[in-house]
């Protein structure tokens, strides 16, 4: 698709496929819900992965995710509810809380844990894998985390909530992660019955809708009217310009865009390169210690 675009005539972005979620374990067993980084959608460029954690079962969450290394992307990890501690060999610490983001770039290498800082109740979540440009896969490792309380929230007409994670709205909120190489927006936006969200977006850059409750109504390429439940992905083909409401019910989803990277990809379990011999590397590098 190419983008169009006209300051008198914003290009609407419709739905131009819906994802629907896939049950995964990973960790150390941890159930959840992978919706990009499945056969459907192995990736939409810069986004390598989008996993879904919700559960109240604590059997479901409490193994964790124990020490593992990562290369040349970012993971972010954002909390509705439950609280997860984080560690990492450099001696980073903290406690992700709820509302709370993490944004971490591995760059050339790093070993972290992340573990339910909890033994029962709802952890809820997702995280997400940027990916890095080659230029920048082996910059230093480097972290951008945000309590609930550093993340600005738009009230609009009608009720309307937007809590503004990265990027920068059409009403000029800016939210706290920083990222030039991707660009990124990242909204959790809610809805009450039959309310409406409209925001602009970078034209060129790749877009999605997740519905974290729903039902949201959108528009198909064809110009209907379509409803995405709840763990749907609605992919957002090219446009300026987002609109998406609620119906009979009130409605709370994710919007996320980056600038795509239009590069090789090579992936290798926790390590995401652009060639093979650069993922062998990084599996060298990981077992003697250079991470």
């Amino acid at each position: 698709m190419t983008a169009r675009t006209d300051s008198k005539n914003p290009v609407a972005r419709r739905v131009s496929r819906v994802i629907k979620g896939m049950p995964a374990t990973d960790g150390a067993g941890v159930e959840l819900t992978r919706v990009i980084g499945q056969p459907a959608l192995p990736m939409l460029d810069p986004f390598l992965l989008l996993d879904a954690f919700r559960s109240d079962e604590p059997e479901d969450y409490l193994a964790g995710f124990p020490p593992h290394p990562h290369r040349g992307f970012e993971t972010v990890t954002y909390l509705l509810d439950g609280r997860m501690r984080h560690q990492d060999n450099a001696g980073h610490e903290g406690v992700i809380e709820p509302g709370g983001i993490q944004w971490m770039t591995a760059g050339k290498g790093i070993v972290h844990s992340e573990m339910p800082e909890q033994e029962n109740g709802l952890l809820e979540g997702f995280q997400l894998w940027v990916n890095l440009p080659a230029a920048h896969k082996m910059d230093p490792p480097t972290y951008q985390e945000y309590p609930a309380s550093h993340i600005p929230s738009e009230t609009r007409d009608g009720g309307v909530a937007v809590r503004v994670i990265a990027g920068t709205t059409s009403r000029g909120t800016r939210g706290p992660v920083v990222q030039p190489l991707t660009d990124p927006l990242y909204l959790d936006v809610t809805l009450p019955a039959r309310g409406e969200f409209v925001e602009s977006t970078s034209p060129g850059h790749n877009a999605f809708v997740y519905v974290i409750n729903g039902p949201v109504v959108a528009t198909d390429m064809d110009g209907n009217s379509v409803q995405l439940q709840r763990d749907d992905l609605g992919i957002l083909a090219y446009g300026d310009a987002i609109t998406l409401q609620a119906a009979d019910s009130d409605a709370r989803f994710l919007v996320v865009a980056g600038k795509p990277l239009n590069e090789p990809i090579a992936r290798g379990g926790p390590f995401v390169m652009n060639t093979r011999a650069e993922i062998l590397q990084a599996y060298q590098d990981y077992e003697q210690g250079r991470f």
